[in-house]
């Protein structure tokens, strides 16, 4: 009998590697490199937090299975809050699933509404790993290209749907441009998801992250869009909480079932301690973001300056949203080569373009949510130089 080699499925194989720990190792080599790669906020979570988790009883419920889609203390600050900030009154039609971070709650809705050989829209620039998980659910990514300004382009949507597509998904406001959405724009969307028979997956994970008076708009608030609207939430931005993977998603009451059958076999529920962490963080609530708003503003807005400076060299569009600026260089070096120029010789990290489904030139994604006072002034003195040396 001949014998069979081990390897893994040809379907992994195909998966891009998640650049997060390549640039992060890389980092590692390079001591004392400041890093504008990863998106995380520089502040912690709320004090309460670390209140509440010190003073949990030692009772066994705090070391059982919590309730699949999240415990009821916290399924309610989330409904008070959605209500309240959001405009979503959730319905009977609607269900609300606490998850292990939205990157879960975007796993758990392709497991519920697709099958293999469908189709999921993406607008270029798009998040990695929602390529990526839509890839392992053994679908297919379409990309299409948004406008100059990295809003969507309504006419290239309608263009790249077909019978075989399942989902748009929205980003706002976006990772990895900091480009806010209009409401009239995302209207548009959920409209043409309602009339083609397809769900909206609408990604509001940077939500309490705007600047200059711009407003973010959660589409599950638009009435009657409650069968086919799917949205999904993050605590890891806004409370300093990325590591206690805490998330939630609204879907359809048609789609829970298949939900929690997802999350049930690869979560079972989230962290019991995380969730208590995230009844007190929600206490706290939106205020608490906004009051280090300012600070990620003045780094923005420094930020936006310097390479503003620098326009011969690379173009910067704006962005009202999130921590992040997607920047195209005028240069032949790919993104991934100027990444590691720049932390190898500079000590300043950033994101290479190519993983965002950047092509057509070279990109990088700068994000400067970890930056405090003045580790901004260094990073981005670092960064200047760094792209002047590699570029001129």
């Amino acid at each position: 009998m001949p014998s069979k080699s081990f390897t893994p499925s040809n379907r992994m194989l195909e998966i891009q590697s998640p650049i997060i720990p390549i640039v992060s190792d890389l980092i590692k080599k390079t001591p004392g490199t400041i890093s504008l790669g990863q998106g995380v906020v520089y502040y912690p979570p709320p004090q309460s937090v670390f209140e509440k988790v010190t003073s949990l009883e030692s009772s066994i419920d705090f070391n059982w299975y919590s309730e699949v889609e999240g415990i009821p203390e916290l399924r309610s600050c989330i409904s008070n809050k959605l209500k309240q900030e959001n405009n979503i009154h959730l319905k009977g039609t609607q269900s609300l699933v606490v998850t292990a971070g939205a990157n879960m709650a975007f796993m758990n809705a392709l497991m519920a509404i697709s099958d293999p050989g469908d189709e999921v829209i993406l607008l270029r620039p798009y998040y990695f790993n929602h390529e990526m998980a839509i890839q392992m659910v053994s679908c297919f990514p379409i990309a299409i290209n948004t406008k100059a300004d990295f809003q969507p382009s309504i006419e290239n949507i309608v263009a790249a749907i077909t019978p075989k597509t399942k989902a748009i998904v929205t980003v706002s406001p976006n990772n990895p441009t900091g480009v806010v959405y209009s409401e009239s724009t995302l209207r548009k969307i959920n409209e043409l998801c309602r009339e083609y028979g397809i769900y909206h997956i609408s990604d509001e994970a940077y939500e309490y992250f705007t600047y200059d008076g711009v407003e973010h708009f959660s589409v599950a608030s638009i009435p009657g869009s409650e069968q086919y609207t799917i949205s999904l939430y993050s605590l890891s931005k806004a409370f300093g909480f990325a590591s206690w993977r805490i998330g939630y998603m609204i879907c359809p009451e048609h789609l829970l079932i298949s939900v929690k059958k997802a999350q049930d076999t690869y979560l079972i529920c989230p962290t019991r301690i995380a969730q208590n962490a995230a009844i007190a963080a929600m206490h706290v609530g939106r205020a608490y973001a906004q009051s280090h708003l300012k600070q990620l503003d003045r780094v923005r807005s420094t930020l936006f300056t310097a390479l503003q400076s620098i326009n011969d060299l690379c173009s910067t569009p704006d962005s009202k949203g999130a921590f992040y600026f997607l920047v195209k260089l005028n240069t032949t070096l790919t993104g991934m080569q100027v990444v590691e120029r720049l932390i190898r010789e500079h000590k300043v990290a950033v994101i290479p373009g190519e993983t965002f489904g950047m092509k057509d030139g070279c990109y990088c994604r700068i994000a400067y949510g970890a930056l405090g006072k003045e580790s901004s002034e260094i990073g981005i003195k670092r960064l200047l130089a760094g792209l002047k040396g590699i570029i001129e």
